[in-house]
């Protein structure tokens, strides 16, 4: 049975830090789906999921084992639709791994344990580095190239 895990997210922009999560969790897996959240969020300004997907997509071309694909409503579905029985998340901090904590609850009860997540934490040189903070010094007119991959 092939082993799937997903890596969900808005990904606007992909980072360094999500990066060093999908290297980090790929040997856990025979295939990680990456599923870009969708046009259908309410977030101003944000970068098309088609122009997300490819950038995504171009990273990872070397790759076989990793798939892109767009993703609506809750990960749990998106993770069944996939056949997955893993969600892959990262945190960054105390505050996240309580935000992911009960996310994880959650999803566990209601798939009934059939969906579990794994929580990675993110490397010390990475755990500043998200995309708001790269999307914020991008509007300042900022080089933010060291934080993309």
């Amino acid at each position: 049975m092939e082993k799937t895990g997903i890596f969900v997210g808005t990904f606007d922009p992909f980072t360094i830090g999500h990066d060093s999560i999908v290297r980090r969790s790929l040997p856990l897996f025979d295939r990680l789906v990456i599923g870009v959240v969708g046009d259908n969020v309410q977030k101003p300004g944000i970068t098309p999921a088609e122009e997300r997907m490819q950038a995504i997509c171009h990273l990872y071309a070397h790759e076989p084992r990793i798939e892109v694909k767009p993703y609506y409503g809750l990960a749990v579905d998106f993770a069944r639709s996939q056949g997955a029985h893993f969600i892959v998340k990262g945190v960054r901090s105390a505050k996240d791994f309580e935000y992911e904590r009960e996310q994880a609850d959650i999803n566990r009860l209601i798939t009934h344990g059939e969906v579990e997540t794994l929580l990675l934490l993110a490397e010390p040189q990475l755990a500043s580095v998200s995309s708001s903070m790269v999307r914020e010094l991008r509007h300042f007119g900022l080089d933010v190239s060291r934080f993309l991959p």
